[in-house]
């Protein structure tokens, strides 16, 4: 009966064919290394982000008066309240993290690549939301950072020629912000949003599954999409006395080889979390800034407005540029220029093991940019920082410049036939 169960479940909602697709059947190259760990984290960091959401909006109080006096609530009075708070604004900086390796890793190994532009570009979208996500989340404690970080980034739509006023006074409700944003904030911020976002990641596996996963090597496997069927049906092995036959398969089934590396990348990663969100969850004011445990004031400005280190390399190339509408422009084409490098980078190779001395050198710089601009933008617009603002910002846009330019000629390494796994 119970077998006459599931065969009628399965002609109506075929899951196992899923399973086997998706899971049990999916082809994985070899080779993965660390770096593919954070796909997965990924996953994990959003699963943790909306459990712990839901149990905090059972007791915050999206209103101009009790919104931070809701937070203390939580942190002082709820049963484990503190716990699901930091397990919040812990979860929120891990994502961003694990998030930018995850691009990283994307870059090096050139997985944005033909014929994987859609993966990229459903990646790029959730990298988008996720930031009016984080931004969105960051009022809602209500304190002096939150308000006056709003207000300053809200302000910056108002240099949109035509418009930015009248989208200024649209996004925040009111001629400044209160709790008219408040309440619209949290609206998008627990609702609309993570729908949107676990759309784009449902879009982005899909996306990924029906083109194959790509490797370090950044060559095609032998079966680089469909499922491995019946050309894998004996364990795979870490040695060399497996047949002939299967040793031109150079991939294996997601799972139960997939499935058991990812668990070991997430009891490292949770070291790490549970380590910060037990004994050091401010992270020294990075993941919470100090002046967000003071209530709102509009009538006190903190002595240094800055967003959450998430946001600080787009903030440094915004207050390097003095006019505010290029500011603006700058900082939106540095997003703009990810969601391109498909079509900036005409080299036939993917991953730079195999590219020039001049790629990785490209990639160095960026690399060293990026976290140089993440470290200016959270410190005050002093004129030395600034010019280092601005240096490194160039140094930013060059990488997607020279990348377009010398890609096409690129003296590349030649590439091996298959993987091979060692």
């Amino acid at each position: 009966m119970i077998a006459a169960l599931f065969d009628w479940i399965e002609k109506r909602l075929p899951m196992m064919d899923a399973y086997k697709k998706h899971m049990s059947e999916y082809p994985m190259p070899k080779t993965f290394n660390f770096w593919y760990f954070f796909g997965v984290l990924a996953m994990i960091v959003l699963v943790n982000q909306l459990v712990t959401g839901i149990w905090l909006t059972m007791n915050y109080i999206p209103s101009n008066e009790e919104a931070f006096a809701s937070i203390e609530y939580i942190m002082r009075d709820v049963e484990y309240g503190w716990l699901l708070r930091y397990m919040h604004s812990t979860g929120a900086s891990s994502f961003f993290i694990v998030i930018y390796l995850h691009m990283f890793r994307s870059l090096i190994y050139g997985s944005y690549k033909n014929p994987r532009e859609v993966v990229w570009l459903f990646g790029m979208l959730i990298f988008v939301v996720l930031m009016a996500e984080a931004f969105m989340g960051y009022l809602l404690p209500w304190g002096q950072m939150s308000y006056w970080g709003a207000q300053v980034i809200i302000s910056l739509f108002s240099a949109i020629p035509i418009i930015g006023d009248d989208l200024s006074l649209w996004i925040r409700g009111d001629y400044v912000v209160s709790g008219a944003t408040l309440n619209r904030f949290f609206a998008l911020h627990v609702i609309a949003l993570p729908i949107v976002l676990l759309l784009l990641v449902v879009l982005h596996i899909l996306a990924l599954h029906e083109v194959g996963s790509n490797n370090p090597d950044g060559i095609d496997t032998k079966l680089k999409k469909g499922s491995l069927g019946n050309n894998y049906t004996a364990p795979f092995k870490f040695h060399d006395t497996y047949t002939k036959k299967y040793d031109i398969i150079d991939s294996v089934p997601f799972h139960p080889y997939g499935t058991v590396k990812d668990l070991i990348g997430i009891a490292i990663f949770l070291f790490f979390f549970c380590y910060v969100l037990f004994f050091n969850p401010e992270m020294s004011g990075y993941f919470l800034e100090h002046s967000n445990f003071e209530a709102m004031n509009p009538l006190k400005t903190p002595e240094h407005i800055a967003p959450v280190w998430y946001f600080t390399p787009f903030y440094a190339i915004l207050r390097a540029i003095p006019d505010k509408l290029l500011g603006v422009l700058s900082m939106g084409m540095s997003i703009v220029a990810l969601f391109i490098l498909p079509w900036l980078d005409r080299c036939s190779v993917r991953s730079f093991r195999y590219r020039s001395k001049l790629h990785l050198l490209n990639i160095a710089q960026f690399s060293f940019s990026f976290i140089a601009l993440g470290i200016l933008g959270s410190l005050p617009a002093t004129p030395t920082y600034t010019l280092l603002a601005r240096i490194f910002s160039l140094g930013y846009f060059m990488f997607f410049v020279l990348l377009f330019i010398y890609s096409k000629n690129e003296k590349t390494k030649p590439l091996p036939n298959r993987l091979i796994f060692k």
